[in-house]
């Protein structure tokens, strides 16, 4: 979930920048229909001819403005973040301008089709300028370049039409062969210096792109290649006065190689992203070092940086080094987070923004994997914990078991010989001094008191018989046998399972038993409550404090026992300030047993 969640996030911080419209079925079926009908009525002089003979060149240029239309269409349906699909059914459109005219037979309409033959160019160079920023004009160079084109079109063409007393030219208001053909040639040659420029300005950005930029880059590399041979048309007519078919044609086709060359990139995309199933399956086995591998690969960049947040607030990769992001302008980052906390970043070729889906989905796959890894050294830590838990618990049932039998030793099986000397003492002593034995009885009596008092105390420390009565009956002869006045405060009610009151007393015996031996203190505070589904023991003294839980195989010991329920084990010790020993205690009721 957490993974789902931040791989949400981060597809929605990358869908922002390229947000479009959401348009209906309505839209696109409106939009299909206008360009079914602007293609069907560019060709109606060609389909239903009426003596007027259709070049074929110009039939070729309708079709192709139909082809840009239709898939800038597609390109626009699959990508509505990004407008260089409506720039390229603006071109399309742009195409059938001049034949849908000309048809009309009104002098507006026909000088609008003798006006606007070139309108296509203006939207095909933005669109080969913006391909890498989905379509939005960013530098300035960008917007010189289609200035001019507009320049051209919007100005010196309708100058044009004013003063050319050319054939098909409905409207020459001043005809005026000089002004004409001067405004002519400033229109090639602002043309020519757009297209050029054009060229120039891909040509630098292919030169300076990396590989997913390059590929990026690809239709744009095609139209400015298209810009160049009708360039070179425009060279060749200005210098032989004719215009050259052979290189017409070879312009005209070299058009279709725009729209094909990016649909392919947009399959080329969607392919990546179904390829993106397999990272998806290996992330439950990829290694760390293997990650930044794999995801360079389901990306499509070489060169992509998977840095980790350092100390001192920058970044670095799996060896230490550290790493510059975003780096270089063309560069993007995208920032990995789990539970509102930044793990990781990827710096990925900028070119990539145009794909925001796959960037959102390799930024999850990131997530997932650093979240596998996470839970895999969660998991590792717990094990290990766990086996220092059971060398522990073998240590401390091992030390437990020596001292009970040095205890035996000591105490109750010295005494008990003790005993049977002065039995058999009192033995020899009734037969030989009668009034002598009244002594030696008191004495043995003593010792068997005393043997008493220690087996009952040993076998209190192995299972406290108090708590077959109650624990608050246990710890108040906790309390009672404790070298510190001892409070004990219980929250009335049904007795806890027998596990929770083994732990909750065992808990309080050892911290009153540190308290004795360490603290100081002048008074200690035992209090038993219930929360909810849980039990909670606290023991509070006014001693120096400072104790360390790490320090003692005490502590260690009772918070093993209470990490077995499932429960946790505060110590609170500031030096001075005396100390709190609190176990939370998990309440689960004993299964009955058959």
């Amino acid at each position: 979930m957490v993974a789902e969640t931040a791989g949400a996030a981060v597809a929605r911080r990358h869908t922002r920048w390229f947000a479009g419209v959401e348009h209906g079925p309505a839209f696109w079926i409106g939009l299909w229909v206008l360009v079914v009908a602007a293609e069907f009525g560019a060709l109606v002089p060609v389909l239903f001819p009426n003596g007027a003979v259709v070049a074929a060149i110009d039939v070729a240029f309708r079709l192709i403005g139909g082809s840009f239309a239709a898939c800038g269409l597609v390109a626009w349906r699959r990508r509505p973040d990004s407008r260089s699909g409506l720039l390229m059914t603006l071109t399309g459109f742009a195409f059938f301008v001049s034949p849908l005219t000309s048809q009309l037979d009104w002098p507006v309409a026909q000088a609008v089709a003798h006006w606007m033959p070139d309108l296509w160019i203006f939207f095909f160079v933005l669109l080969v300028l913006t391909f890498l920023t989905g379509g939005r004009v960013r530098t300035w160079a960008d917007r010189i370049l289609a200035g001019a084109v507009a320049v051209e079109l919007a100005f010196l063409a309708s100058l044009y039409v004013v003063f050319a007393d050319s054939e098909g030219n409905p409207v020459p208001i001043w005809p005026h062969a000089r002004t004409a053909e001067i405004i002519d040639i400033a229109q090639r040659v602002t043309l020519l210096g757009a297209v050029v420029g054009t060229a120039v300005v891909v040509a630098a950005r292919w030169r300076s792109a990396s590989a997913p930029g390059r590929r990026a880059l690809a239709p744009a590399a095609a139209g400015a290649g298209c810009l160049l041979l009708f360039g070179w048309l425009l060279v060749d007519q200005f210098l032989t006065g004719e215009k050259s078919m052979l290189l017409l044609w070879v312009a005209l086709c070299s058009l279709l190689t725009v729209p094909v060359v990016f649909l392919f990139g947009l399959l080329r995309s969607r392919l990546a992203r179904g390829g993106l199933a397999d990272l998806f399956h290996s992330l439950r086995t990829m290694r760390t070092d293997e990650l930044r591998g794999a995801l360079a690969k389901a990306i499509g960049d070489p060169d992509l940086v998977v840095g980790y947040p350092t100390p001192g607030g920058g970044y670095a990769d799996l060896d230490g080094r550290p790493v510059s992001l975003p780096g270089p302008e063309n560069r993007s980052v995208a920032r990995i987070e789990r539970d509102g906390r930044q793990v990781a970043v990827l710096g990925y070729d900028s070119s990539l923004d145009d794909d925001p889906e796959l960037v959102a989905a390799v930024s999850a796959a990131t997530t997932i994997a650093l979240e596998n890894q996470h839970l895999h050294a969660q998991a590792q830590q717990r094990l290990a914990e766990v086996e220092r838990s059971r060398e522990r618990i073998i240590a401390a049932g091992d030390a437990e078991r020596r001292r009970i039998e040095r205890n035996l030793h000591d105490g109750a099986q010295q005494r008990l010989v003790t005993l049977a000397m002065q039995l058999s003492l009192i033995q020899r002593q009734i037969r030989q001094n009668p009034d002598g034995a009244e002594q030696l009885v008191t004495s043995a009596s003593d010792e068997l008191a005393q043997s008493l008092a220690e087996l009952r105390e040993l076998a209190r420390g192995i299972h406290p018989a108090a708590l077959d009565q109650g624990l608050d009956l246990a710890l108040d002869a906790l309390a009672t046998r404790s070298a510190v006045p001892t409070t004990v405060e219980c929250d009335p009610g049904s007795r806890l399972p027998q596990a929770v009151e083994f732990a909750a007393y065992f808990v309080a015996s050892e911290a009153l038993a540190n308290v004795a031996k360490y603290a100081h203190a002048s008074a200690v505070t035992v209090r038993l409550r219930r929360t909810g589904p849980t039990a909670v023991i606290e023991i509070t003294d006014d001693g120096v404090g400072g104790a360390d839980p790490a320090a003692g195989s005490g502590l260690r010991g009772l918070t093993d026992r209470v990490e077995t329920l499932h429960g946790r084990l505060h110590v609170v010790s500031p030096p001075g300030g005396g100390t709190v020993v609190m176990a939370e205690l998990p309440v689960m009721e004993d299964k009955p047993t058959s």
